[in-house]
Formats: C-alpha cells, sequence, structure tokens
C-alpha cells in the first residue's frame, strides 16, 4: 500500500475496483471513464473479492475497495496488504461513520476513506490526489545522488532526554527539511516514539523480531506508522512478562531496508544495546550523544566515548548537553569538558514548560514549542548532523581531539576530588 518505498509503477493496471452494491459501483464506473480508464476492471465483490483476486494477478497503480461488508475492516485490510505489492495507493470506502475507525485505517496505509454514499466529484478528487502521488518523485528517486544518513541517538544515562531529541530530529528532518524520514526505537519494552507523536505503537518492531525472515518493504509498509507525510515510525510496546529474544539480526536487517527506502534514519538507541548489539552501529554515520551536567553523566560520558573509540571509529559522534540550567548545576561545562578531555558540541537549555506543552499537544519537542530557544537549538543539531556528514574532511575517529596527555577517568578523579574538597 501507499508508503515512500513505491516500486514501479509503469507495467501494472492503473485502476481496479471491488464494490458491495450496484449503487456505488456504478459512481465508480461513471468516475473511471471520465478518468479514461477500463470500466470492466470495476468488480462486484468487496473486500472478499478483492483479496481473492489480487492473491492470484498483479495489484494495479489503484485500488479502491469495499469495507461494508467486512466484519472487522480494520483486520481485514490487514489481509489485503498480505496479498497487495508495495507500491499500490488503496482507497477504502464504507458505510461506518467512525473517527477512531479512520484513524485507524489511516495509520494501516490506506490513502483515502471515503463514507457510503458518496458522491463522484469526491471519488474523483480522491483519485486525482493518488495520482499526484503516483507522479511525485518517490523519496529513493536519484538515491545514487543522495547519502542516506543514519543517526543514533543515545542516552549517557536514563531521564537525559535521548528520547526527545531523536523524536525532534526525526520531525525535523521530515517536515523541516523535507526529507523522507524512518523512526527507529529499539526501546522495545518501553519507547516512546510513537507516544511522543500520539500515536499507538503496534506490534510492529515486536513482529520484526520474533520473525526477521518477514522483515522487506511490503513489511514495513504494514507495520510502520506514518506520523507526517514523510516521517514513518517503527516502534512496540512489548509486554513486560515478554523478554525479547534476539540476536540482532532483525534489527541489521530493518536498518538495511530503512537505507534503500529514506534518506534518513533516526535510531533511538538505549545505551545497552552498544554492549548486547555492537553491530548495530557498522552502518552508523552519526551518533548523537546525549547527556547532562551531573558527575554520574560525566563518569559514563566518558565511559561511552572510550567505547566509540574502539568499536565505531567510523561515526562522527556529536555530544549534545541536554536540560542545561543557567545556574545551580552540578558541573559546570567548564569542568564537565575538562573532566571528559573533549568538548560538548551543543548545549540544549532547560525547559520544563516547553516539555509540558508538548506532551500535553501529543507532539516532538521541536514542533509543539517551533519558536523557543530550545526548539531553536534542536534544528541546529539537525543541520550539524547533515553538514558532519556532507564534510568529507571529517575525522575518521570522530571522537573529537582529546586535551593533553592524561585520560579521560583521571580527569573525572580529579573533577571527583575536586567536588570533596
Amino acid at each position: 500500500m501507499n508508503a515512500p518505498w513505491k516500486a514501479g509503477v509503469g507495467t501494472r493496471e492503473p485502476f481496479m475496483a471491488f464494490m458491495c452494491d450496484d449503487a456505488a459501483l456504478d459512481t465508480v464506473r461513471s468516475a473511471v471513464e471520465d478518468m479514461g480508464w477500463q470500466m470492466e476492471k470495476c468488480h462486484k465483490g468487496g473486500l472478499r473479492n478483492a483479496v481473492q483476486t489480487l492473491s492470484v494477478s498483479a495489484s494495479p497503480n489503484i485500488l479502491l475497495v469495499d469495507l461494508s461488508e467486512a466484519g472487522d475492516p480494520l483486520s481485514d485490510i490487514h489481509s489485503l496488504a498480505e496479498v497487495c505489492e508495495p507500491g499500490t495507493i488503496v482507497i477504502a470506502s464504507g458505510q461506518i461513520n467512525d473517527v477512531r475507525l479512520y484513524r485507524d485505517l489511516m495509520m494501516s496505509g490506506i490513502h483515502d476513506y471515503l463514507l457510503k454514499p458518496f458522491s463522484p466529484d469526491a471519488l474523483r478528487d480522491s483519485l486525482t490526489q493518488a495520482m499526484n502521488i503516483l507522479a511525485a518523485p518517490r523519496g529513493d528517486d536519484g538515491a545514487a545522488g543522495h547519502k542516506h544518513i543514519s543517526t543514533a541517538v543515545i542516552g549517557t544515562r536514563g531521564g537525559v532526554g535521548a528520547s526527545t531529541v531523536a523524536t525532534s530530529l526525526a520531525w525535523h528532518f521530515s517536515a523541516g527539511m523535507g526529507s523522507h524520514t524512518a523512526l527507529l526505537d529499539l526501546d522495545v519494552h518501553f519507547g516512546t516514539g510513537a507516544l511522543t507523536m500520539d500515536l499507538e505503537p503496534g506490534r510492529g518492531l515486536t513482529d520484526a523480531i520474533e520473525t526477521p525472515s518477514r522483515i522487506d518493504s511490503l513489511f514495513l509498509e504494514r507495520a510502520m506508522l506514518k506520523a507526517n507525510e514523510k516521517l514513518s515510525i517503527l516502534s512496540s510496546e512489548a509486554s513486560i512478562g515478554s523478554p525479547i529474544m534476539t540476536d540482532g539480526s532483525a534489527f541489521f536487517q530493518l536498518q538495511e531496508e530503512f537505507r534503500a527506502a529514506f534518506e534518513n534514519t533516526i535510531v533511538d538507541m538505549p545505551r545497552n544495546m552498544l554492549i548486547n548489539y555492537p553491530q548495530l552501529l557498522v552502518d552508523i554515520n552519526v551518533i548523537v550523544l546525549v547527556c547532562e551536567m551531573t558527575l554520574a553523566s560525566a563518569r559514563d560520558t566518558i565511559r561511552i566515548l572510550a567505547w566509540l573509540r574502539s568499536n565505531a571509529q567510523h561515526c562522527r559522534v556529536i555530544l549534545v548537553a541536554n536540560k542545561v540550567q543557567s545556574a545551580n548545576v552540578e558541573i559546570t561545562r567548564k569542568d564537565f569538558e575538562a573532566s571528559i578531555e573533549r568538548d560538548i558540541d551543543l548545549m540544549i537549555p532547560a525547559d520544563a514548560k516547553a516539555a509540558a506543552t508538548a506532551a500535553k499537544l501529543g507532539q516532538p519537542l521541536i514542533e509543539a514549542v517551533s519558536s523557543s530557544k530550545i526548539a531553536g537549538s534542536l534544528r541546529d543539531l539537525s543541520n550539524l548532523i547533515k553538514d558532519s556528514v556532507e564534510d568529507e574532511e571529517t575525522d575518521n575517529a570522530g571522537n573529537g581531539k582529546t586535551k593533553g596527555g592524561k585520560s579521560a577517568l583521571g580527569g573525572l578523579k580529579s573533577l571527583l576530588g575536586s567536588k570533596k574538597k
């Protein structure tokens, strides 16, 4: 169904319809005749007939299917996805006038939902929009001329705001920069990527982990949530009583599919993933390491930076201090940088009011308070990521120069000693 990873459409039928009643079928045939398509491709039978037909024949560019006889429209539309080829734009129609159903259908990948009885003009408008999508450049068109940017956002400690940074980056890359973007939330049990954007996470990521062999473009189309026109999210909210058993191959395969389908991938990566699945960083271009100005965070920043120097030398590391207060700080910037023996690349100010506003609106921070200083800092971070990938002279180690000849742990010990005095 419709998504930014459409396949070629030149050899397919332009349109097919499966309607339950004669009145709707007549309306569709009238519109189809005006569009210059074959009226013979308008069939009687609804969703069940569509599934049976498409299971043995190629999918059209645009598919109109009637859900009037479907007992569970949302579940039944998933059965259609099993037989529908990637790139098909699906328009559904039905008699249920329910906002939640409409929203769930749109999240599942449907292009439009027409409430019956619909007028010929309403149908023609929907078909025209679908044709415009088919004619628009795909996210993977000209992929050879655009470098894919994979960014991992990692927090040095829980609660430093790494997920907030990740969702804002993903939103700005898509809505602000106009790039097809994927957000992969790897916190399988407690991820907040979908929650931040007021979406139900679904089972997409869990299903991918359980059956990695299913991961392909069609699977992503069904499993990913659309946050906006160019942002898709893959996340999960697995039961706390269900531990995730995986060798990490599913995560790696997902990144492979994202690279082919999107211009940007943002990976919200819990720090324990570095230990369990270090191979996830193989194709990462930029690591945004989010810290806070505390002793505990300074210690963990040192440890993670050392690990990255040994295991991810190809990545550019951008160190971001989040929730920075102007007064009553545990560690000053000067002392923090001295202890970790590198500079902080970006400071994001603390703004509890802005965070509360974003939570209430169900929007990423950068969208909810777009004119605030914190949003400006997040936009600066987006530009820094983009510039760092485009810069051919970026240092391959990507971890910054150390200052002097002392070890980083020695710097922290000195800092701790000064605090105790």
